[in-house]
């Protein structure tokens, strides 16, 4: 315990906290119902995805992301390796467990183990895996690995403040929007505004709950169309 100085009697200061780091992530695997979060590997991985990011559909993509699209298959390439090769952005692809190829990637960044704070992004979603439960089954993975395994308190989502499915998709899997950051970065020669989303280790319990009653197969119909949003979800029980 830190001793404090008689003004801190008088004057507003935060809570005092365990000052103990979180863990580092490793290029570790998590295993799901779905899918399969496993390191960045571009030999592995790079069929897949370069060929569900191709042509005008796959360039769309790319319009938020820093890199992005790619003129051939060796600069693809290229791009995956140096990506796989990182330790912070850590890259993890997403392996469907029926059809063993990797329909995305995502990445832990700006990763501050002493203030257990760290990042979801870089979160590259092929036309196969949008807007599907294995897509929301890979976020709760990463969520889950980041608040019960690693120990940190504070888990960000930022994105273009003008991509409008990231924002809503953030608000959807449980994060808090918390403000807009102006002219914070210059990304392939245009200005980004960036919209700040973040989920506390205090509000993970009640994340988790929604998350599995959400992807729990009783929830879809034998078309896999969902019986209850998770948005719905989140309203029910108070997330």
């Amino acid at each position: 315990m830190i001793e404090e100085p008689a003004f801190a009697t008088t004057l507003p200061t935060g809570p005092q906290v365990d000052a103990f780091p979180a863990k580092r992530p490793g290029r570790t695997t998590i295993e799901g119902r779905l899918v399969t979060l496993m390191p960045l590997d571009s030999q592995a991985h790079g069929e897949a995805l370069y060929e569900a990011t191709r042509g005008e559909a796959g360039d769309r993509l790319w319009l938020y992301l820093f890199d992005g699209p790619f003129p051939s298959r060796a600069a693809f390439d290229a791009h995956l390796q140096r990506a796989a090769a990182s330790e912070d952005p850590l890259f993890f692809a997403i392996v469907d467990r029926t059809l063993k190829i990797a329909t995305g990637y995502a990445a832990y960044m700006r990763i501050e183990p002493a203030h257990r704070v760290i990042e979801v992004g870089s979160i590259l979603y092929t036309p196969r895996l949008q807007r599907t439960p294995a897509a929301t089954e890979a976020i709760y993975l990463m969520a889950r690995h980041v608040f019960e395994d690693l120990g940190y308190r504070r888990y960000e989502w930022k994105c273009n403040a003008l991509n409008a499915r990231s924002r809503r998709a953030a608000l959807r899997l449980g994060f808090t929007f918390e403000g807009v950051f102006r002219q914070h970065m210059i990304v392939k020669g245009r200005n980004r505004d960036t919209a700040w989303f973040s989920m506390l280790d205090s509000e993970w319990p009640s994340g988790k709950a929604n998350f599995e009653r959400w992807l729990d197969p009783s929830n879809f119909d034998p078309n896999g169309r969902q019986r209850t949003p998770l948005s719905a979800v989140n309203k029910a029980i108070g997330r």
